[in-house]
């Protein structure tokens, strides 16, 4: 127990009671006892959690931008390069099995050399693609191929002889300018032997017009 001495005034015992609080309010979070007996639990401002309106503001922009890109980069995938070579090839090869369809199916062969895949043409030239094309000639000797089996075996031996300094010419400005004048040729064709835009899209013919459609698309896309 200890008495305050006479001489202090009044205002500096105030003055001391209003540090003494001001101190149990800015030390740290953690009990201890001061040299007066009493138990303080007081709390530092360095440990305190403050939010911050303007910064939690700015964290949620930038995370809409970043979701933002990544849904651009989602929309913006299915148009690849390769994508659209897939689609071309597959289209060429409906076509050319397709039956409502006047078109010279012939022109479908440099158009699947010049637009095929780059993994289908490393098979075709792989020693794979070597032995399929010397048993589907050596059986070709002897036996009459399908009609239309013929075109396929012809692209496949068209890709097999074909020089690497031709298939270097593969994924240029000019291949791509060639295969949309052989798209658009048979485009025509089968636009102008159909007689009419609704004869094009009868039950017979839609298949063969969708093909057409897809042959002609993929080029123009890729020139963009």
């Amino acid at each position: 127990m200890f008495s305050l001495a006479p001489s202090l005034s009044p205002p500096s015992s105030s003055l001391c009671r209003n540090s003494f609080s001001f101190r149990s309010l800015s030390l740290t979070s953690f009990p201890h006892q001061s040299k007066h007996g009493y138990v303080l639990n007081t709390i530092h401002p360095s440990n305190q959690l403050f939010f911050h309106p303007l910064r939690f503001s700015h964290k949620h922009q930038q995370m809409k931008k970043k979701k933002r890109g990544s849904g651009a980069v989602c929309y913006s995938a299915p148009l690849t390069p390769r994508n659209l070579q897939w689609i071309c090839t597959v289209a060429s090869a409906v076509l050319l099995f397709a039956k409502g369809t006047a078109v010279q199916k012939s022109f479908l062969v440099p158009l699947f050399a010049l637009q095929a895949p780059s993994n289908i043409v490393s098979w075709i030239k792989s020693d794979t693609g070597f032995w399929t094309a010397f048993l589907a000639l050596f059986v070709r000797l002897f036996f009459s191929l399908p009609g239309e089996l013929e075109l396929p075996f012809i692209a496949l031996l068209l890709v097999v002889v074909a020089p690497y300094q031709a298939m270097n010419l593969r994924g240029t400005q000019g291949c791509t300018i060639v295969s949309l004048v052989i798209a658009a040729y048979l485009a025509y064709q089968h636009f102008s032997r159909a007689g009419s835009l609704k004869n094009a899209f009868d039950q017979g013919s839609i298949i063969a017009t969708l093909a057409v459609i897809c042959i002609t698309a993929v080029p123009c896309l890729l020139l963009i």
